[in-house]
């Protein structure tokens, strides 16, 4: 049990972060969330105590509300106010396991109604363009081919590609191992065309930019699949840039992110008939909920083919005309 009796708010802040991070196995990027969630909290109630940093188990639901009131007087998005409630009821849940509060204060606040967007993908069409935007006779079009196949074909994360190490390449069984977040580790598999453009990048491509060969088996084993033009890990930013000149190139939907790529697999495999059990174990999601965003993607796609090809689909609104 912590004994916060001469403590304030950032001891146990900092505590939760740890556990986060060494208990939880949290992303450098889940951390970041919710050590930027966390302060903004703290610098709110800081600036509401006239600069008194106070102790976590004296915080009132009442002050709470403050909080949620005075982000939505500053116009904050809905999104935003949903997820800093989350990540103080995860706060105060790590504090009810540490035995300095009773309850959780942050469960009594309602997360602000909103509809959430639909994730935005590409046609079928749009990305065959996209796929053939590399040119093949280039080391680094030949990357960029295997990466945008491997994104596609496996439905993953830019930060699970990017992560890819020698490996992770499970060419016989034609399966990838993954690690997503909280570092959980999932087999992906992966389709003839991705593995056909992986392996046309590592015999033709990447050695023409990695120049210091691995010293071992293991030092082989544990590289990058994924260079840059220097032979070092490519990162997020590097890629991304890629991406943005390819879709100036074939004229795509500037909107497209590497992520697209990720919804787009998810929505044509649900669009020929893959059941959302499957895709939520291909995608690597822990709740099902996530997942179940696709199947309104679907919804919304028959409603329009119906709308456009059934002869009677508009009978409905003919009939309100002839009401009026």
């Amino acid at each position: 049990m912590v004994n916060l009796s001469e403590k304030n708010l950032r001891v146990p802040i900092n505590r939760f972060l740890r556990y986060l991070q060494n208990e939880r196995n949290a992303s450098d990027l889940t951390l970041k969330s919710y050590r930027e969630d966390l302060e903004a909290w703290l610098e709110y109630m800081i600036d509401v105590r006239d600069g008194e940093c106070p102790r976590p188990d004296r915080i009132t639901i009442m002050e709470l509300r403050g909080y949620l009131s005075a982000m939505n007087e500053a116009k904050y998005a809905k999104t935003t106010i949903a997820r800093r409630l989350a990540s103080l009821r995860s706060f105060y849940r790590f504090g009810q396991r540490e035995g300095w509060c009773l309850d959780n204060p942050a469960k009594a606040i309602r997360n602000p109604r909103f509809r959430r967007p639909l994730p935005f993908f590409l046609t079928t069409d749009e990305i065959a363009k996209l796929l053939e935007a590399p040119d093949p006779d280039t080391p680094l079009g030949l990357r960029d081919r295997a990466m945008l196949e491997t994104l596609y074909s496996a439905g993953l994360r830019i930060s699970e590609l990017i992560g890819l190490e020698m490996a992770d390449l499970l060419f016989d069984e034609e399966l990838l191992k993954v690690r997503g977040k909280g570092k959980k580790e999932r087999f992906a598999p992966v389709g003839s065309y991705a593995m056909a453009a992986i392996n046309n990048w590592l015999v033709q491509g990447r050695p023409q930019l990695v120049k210091t060969p691995p010293q071992n088996q293991e030092e082989f084993l544990r590289s990058r699949v994924f260079v840059n033009r220097f032979g070092n890990p490519i990162n997020v930013r590097s890629f991304g840039r890629k991406l943005d000149r390819y879709l100036l190139e074939t004229g795509l939907d500037k909107r497209t992110s590497p992520h697209t790529l990720r919804h787009s697999f998810a929505t044509h495999l649900l669009d020929n008939g893959a059941d959302i059990r499957s895709i939520q174990e291909l995608m690597g999601h822990k709740n099902l909920i996530t997942t179940q965003i696709y199947t309104h993607i679907t919804t919304a796609t028959l409603r329009e083919v119906y709308e456009k090809s059934h002869p009677r689909a508009g009978m409905t609104q003919g009939l309100n005309r002839e009401n009026r």
